[in-house]
C-alpha cells in the first residue's frame, strides 16, 4: 500500500459523535446496551440450534450461520466506537483502519448473500415443497454458505487494496465512527474516479444483486401463498414476509444510499445516521424477526429451559 506523507504516518482520527460532547455518555450507554442485546440474542440462537434437534433443518442452519456472522459483524465496529465515546484519544492507526475496513467489507458483503440464500431456502420450502429436501440438502447449504463467504472475501480484498493504495496527504480526520470506504476516499489527495466506479460496480453486484434475488424470491412466495393457501395462512405469511422485508430494506436501502453516491456528498453528518441503520439497528432486529418469533424456536426454548435449570441446580449443589 502506497503511503501519503502525513496521514499514513500518523494514522487517522475517527471524529465519530464528538460534535455532540454533551451526549457522549448517553450514546455510550445506548450503544453498549444495544451491543450486548445483539450479542446475547445471536449467541442464544446459536446455542439453541446446537442443542435442539427440531431445529436441525436447512432454515435454522442458515440462521445459525447468520447469527455467527452478525456477532463478528457488530464486533468489528461497535467496540472501537464505544471506546472513542469515552476516550479523548480517537485515533486509529493506518493499518488498524485498513483491518477494520477489510473485516467490515468481508462481513457486510457475506451477509448480503447469506440473506439471499435464506430467501432462496424459503422460496424452495414454500413454492417447491416436494423437491425441497432434494434441492436444499446439506451439501447445497454448505455450498451456499461457502459461496457467500467467498464473494465477501473477494469484495473485501479488492476494495481494501484499492482504497488504502490511495495517497492521503491530510487532513486525517474521518467524519465517521468507523473506517468506511466513502469517508476514507474523501480524504484522498488524488482523483478517485476509478475507485468510485469500482465501488459502484461492486455495490451493484453485491447489494443490489442480492436484494433483487431476495425480492424475486418473496414475490414468488407471495404468489404461491395467495394461490394455494387459506385467508389465515395468507395473513400469517404476509406478516412474516413483511417483517423480513422491513429488515432487508433497512439493511440494503441504507447501504445503497451510502455507497451509490458521488464523492462530493461524502463526509456529511447524515452518513453516520445512515450507517447506524445497517451496523447497529439491523443486527439488533434480525434475531427477533428472523428467529425468535417462529413457533419452532418457541418450542425449542420450552424444551431447552428445563434442561438448563436442572444443570444449573446440579452445578450449584456440587
Amino acid at each position: 500500500m502506497s503511503r501519503g506523507n502525513h496521514t499514513t504516518k500518523n494514522g487517522f482520527t475517527l471524529v465519530g459523535f464528538s460534535d455532540v460532547p454533551e451526549l457522549q455518555y448517553f450514546l455510550f450507554s445506548v450503544f453498549l446496551s444495544v451491543f450486548f442485546m445483539s450479542l446475547s440474542a445471536h449467541m442464544f440462537l446459536i446455542v439453541l440450534y446446537r442443542f435442539s434437534k427440531n431445529l436441525h433443518t436447512p432454515m435454522y442452519f442458515f440462521l445459525a450461520n447468520f447469527s455467527f456472522l452478525e456477532i463478528c459483524y457488530i464486533s468489528t465496529v461497535t467496540p472501537k466506537m464505544l471506546v472513542n465515546l469515552l476516550s479523548g484519544d480517537k485515533s486509529i492507526t493506518f493499518y488498524g483502519c485498513a483491518v477494520q475496513t477489510y473485516c467490515f467489507l468481508l462481513l457486510a458483503s457475506t451477509e448480503c448473500y447469506i440473506l439471499a440464500a435464506m430467501a432462496y431456502d424459503r422460496y424452495n420450502a414454500i413454492c417447491h415443497p416436494l423437491l425441497y429436501n432434494i434441492t436444499v440438502n446439506r451439501e447445497a447449504c454448505i455450498k451456499l454458505i461457502v459461496g457467500s463467504w467467498s464473494i465477501g472475501l473477494m469484495i473485501a480484498i479488492i476494495q481494501t487494496f484499492l482504497t488504502f493504495s490511495l495517497p492521503f496527504c491530510g487532513p486525517n480526520k474521518i467524519n465517521h465512527f468507523y473506517c468506511d470506504i466513502p469517508p476514507i476516499m474523501a480524504l484522498a489527495c488524488t482523483d478517485t474516479k476509478f475507485n468510485e466506479i469500482i465501488t459502484f460496480v461492486l455495490v451493484l453486484c453485491v447489494v443490489v444483486g442480492a436484494f433483487l434475488l431476495i425480492m424475486v424470491s418473496y414475490i414468488q412466495i407471495t404468489w404461491t401463498i395467495v394461490k394455494h393457501h387459506s385467508i389465515r395462512g395468507i395473513r400469517k405469511a404476509f406478516s412474516t414476509c413483511t417483517s423480513h422485508l422491513i429488515v432487508v430494506i433497512i439493511f440494503y436501502g441504507s447501504a445503497s444510499v451510502m455507497y451509490l453516491r458521488p464523492k462530493s456528498s461524502y463526509g456529511t453528518d447524515g452518513d453516520k445516521f445512515i450507517s447506524l441503520m445497517y451496523t447497529i439497528i439491523a443486527p439488533l432486529l434480525n434475531p427477533f424477526i428472523y428467529s425468535l418469533r417462529n413457533n419452532d424456536v418457541k418450542v425449542a426454548v420450552k424444551k431447552l429451559m428445563p434442561k438448563i435449570k436442572i444443570r444449573t441446580i446440579i452445578f450449584y449443589k456440587n
